[in-house]
């Protein structure tokens, strides 16, 4: 039984190694791929460079402005409640009806909470 690795034809990018641990059956065989380093290429110009790095400080400004984002908690709260501003008036403009309908339901569970904090505090 053979377990030595055979070479086998391989793509410029990577190498196979096949295994055999059946001698001629090839019943047992596996594919191992190795990748190689793809020959070096002709030396860019200063304007592939440039656009390139270009490119690379677009990204890393995106980046941080995410990253920006994800830890400025004011931003996000301004953010977000211009969205639901926006939504609001949006649900005005296309259905009055529900809107008069979340207000009202709004200031039943605020006056449903104010009475019970009231009682609370009254029992005591």
């Amino acid at each position: 039984m053979s377990t030595e690795p055979k070479m086998s034809a391989a793509p410029k990018t990577s190498t196979e190694l096949t295994t055999s641990t059946a001698p001629k059956t090839g019943a047992e065989s596996k594919t191992i791929v190795v990748p190689v380093e793809p020959a070096k290429s002709a030396p860019r110009s200063k304007a592939e460079l440039r656009g390139q790095a270009s490119d690379a400080r677009a990204e890393l400004a995106r980046t941080l402005d995410a990253i920006e984002y994800k830890l400025n908690l004011p931003k996000q709260f301004r953010y977000k409640s211009r969205r639901a501003v926006l939504r609001l008036r949006r649900m005005r403009d296309e259905n009055p009806l529900a809107l008069a309908g979340l207000a009202a339901v709004a200031a039943a569970v605020l006056g449903g909470s104010v009475w019970l904090g009231a009682n609370a505090v009254r029992r005591r």
